[in-house]
């Protein structure tokens, strides 16, 4: 007998619309195993929740941090002494040609009489200065490093040598050492994010494929019954994948909606802090990358470490 043409059983489209029918109600029934065991599904997603929110947690006080620095080395000031005796106009030709230097941002003098008044400010030795016969100090440029030149302690370094080298300037200091240990900590910081992002990605596997491992064993006469009537290994383990889905894309959530609570209960006591200093530093949150990975990130190895688990203990269902 001819083959009747669109008939439903022999279409290519029909194979797909079953194929897809079958992952939505794959999607839709774990979900409802999910909510049927509402105590057990709360307890792994808590475990990944916690497991995904330490490392968010540490990028995101080390991406603060590096906020944070980076006011700190824009305020990084070069400090040129002047040579004594250098008259008035040429420190001023001075101070404009380093203005139009492209590496640095600003350029102020400090008299000697204005330096003598700070001393005298903040070092509480107003008495002691007042029995000085004449003023030793220095004119000083204080100078502003651009930026991109702020940031890079070696360009700073480098700066600071070619400055000293100029006519009419007898010193030039700086002090890097805290801008390179600062920018040791951060990088130690993002290390230690990674590291810790990889030994609690292995947890949330284990975590995942222990809890999916034990709905396998709990329904293993079920599974055996549906391998006796011709289900594959695909058709019976695609619920188990799409339940370690969902625990790695409800941990991710968690993990979301606890970094951001650390950041809103820190942000009060990080503002007084502040404060003190007379500045404001409000906290950087969850940025879209950082969200990103969290929601796909989680999923991802909720899907992995059903698949490693599940797949060994459902060939040990198959009957024999």
């Amino acid at each position: 007998m001819a083959r009747r043409r669109g008939h439903p059983l022999r279409s290519p489209w029909a194979a797909v619309r079953v194929w897809l029918s079958h992952h939505g109600r794959s999607l839709l029934v774990s979900l409802g195993d999910l909510a049927r065991a509402p105590l057990a599904s709360l307890m792994t997603v808590a475990v990944v929740g916690i497991s995904l929110t330490l490392p968010a947690t540490l990028h995101l006080a080390t991406r603060n941090l590096a906020a944070l620095a980076q006011g700190w080395q824009e305020s990084a000031a070069i400090s040129l002494f002047l040579s004594p005796g250098l008259a008035e106009p040429e420190t001023q030709a001075l101070a404009e040609g380093l203005a139009r230097r492209p590496e640095l941002a600003q350029v102020r003098i400090i008299t000697p009489a204005e330096g003598l008044a700070e001393l005298r400010e903040y070092s509480g030795l107003g008495g002691a200065l007042d029995l000085l016969p004449d003023n030793p100090l220095p004119t000083v440029l204080a100078l502003d490093p651009a930026a991109a030149v702020a940031a890079d302690p070696t360009a700073l370094t480098a700066l600071r040598d070619t400055l000293a080298k100029l006519p009419g300037v007898d010193q030039a200091r700086l002090d890097t050492a805290w801008v390179r240990r600062l920018h040791a900590l951060l990088g130690l910081g993002g290390d230690a994010a990674l590291l810790l992002a990889a030994l609690l990605a292995l947890a949330v596997l284990f975590a995942v494929g222990n809890t999916l491992r034990l709905e396998v064993a709990r329904r293993r006469q079920e599974i055996e019954l549906m391998a006796i009537v011709g289900a594959t290994q695909a058709f019976v383990r695609r619920p188990f994948l799409y339940a370690g889905a969902w625990y790695g894309l409800f941990g991710g959530v968690l993990a979301a909606l606890l970094a951001t609570l650390a950041l809103v209960w820190l942000q009060a006591p990080v503002g007084r802090l502040a404060a003190l200093y007379g500045t404001e530093f409000p906290l950087q949150g969850l940025d879209g990358r950082t969200l990103g990975a969290l929601l796909m990130g989680g999923p991802l190895l909720g899907l992995a470490g059903a698949w490693l688990a599940v797949g060994r203990h459902l060939a040990a269902c198959a009957p024999r």
